[in-house]
């Protein structure tokens, strides 16, 4: 009986540590320049995927807060068998990217990240631009088209050149508005860009990102 009552006490205290270290959601998610203030390595991450990969830093965080909302264990809601009961999910979409199994197992074996999690930042937003990547490459997109990198990070490679998007009016909406938060954090950026360079002891100007 001990035992187990350790054993107990050892769980909730696991579950609780857990929920402790999860990143909670932006407070500002209107605001890019706030957003890095509170997680300032979001910036490192979201950089390092852009030397890697050529996605904006804008366009990145566009996608991650449509998507998500900037919420790790995002997922779609459950439809309802009977109107009432909880059924299955529509896709297996998931974490900050929403990235489908499909895609997220074509990315984890293309990039050889054979650890990485769609729950984690990091890994979200380089799964962004390795997509966005492809875009350009498959389809002749600039990694700077907001609009256009997101119907395709939507409906695929392979649904957009088909043009499967065309007759979607609320796809296109959407991607509109995707477009418009990129160039509202663009902007914000250029404001606020060097708090985040050389913020560190051991980063040397000019020498450090």
């Amino acid at each position: 009986m001990a035992q187990l009552t350790i054993k107990s006490v050892f769980l909730v205290a696991l579950v609780i540590l857990l929920a402790a270290c999860a990143t909670t959601p932006p407070r500002e998610q209107d605001n890019l320049c706030q957003i890095f203030r509170q997680y300032p390595k979001w910036y490192d991450e979201t950089l390092d995927s852009q030397q890697r990969w050529g996605t904006p830093i804008w366009v990145q965080m566009a996608f991650v807060q449509q998507e998500s909302s900037f919420r790790s264990g995002a997922r779609p809601e459950r439809t309802k068998l009977l109107g009432f009961i909880p059924w299955r999910r529509p896709s297996s979409a998931r974490g900050y990217a929403q990235a489908q199994d499909p895609a997220w197992q074509d990315y984890l074996k293309a990039t050889g990240q054979r650890f990485a999690r769609r729950s984690d930042f990091g890994d979200a937003v380089d799964f962004i631009g390795w997509d966005n990547n492809v875009s350009n490459q498959r389809l002749n997109l600039s990694k700077n088209d907001a609009y256009n990198l997101y119907l395709a990070y939507h409906d695929g490679h392979g649904g957009y050149q088909r043009g499967s998007w065309q007759s979607n009016e609320t796809l296109k909406g959407i991607a509109r508005k995707v477009e418009r938060r990129a160039a509202q954090y663009q902007s914000q950026l250029q404001s606020c860009r060097d708090e985040f360079h050389c913020r560190r002891w051991y980063q040397i100007w000019p020498f450090c990102r």
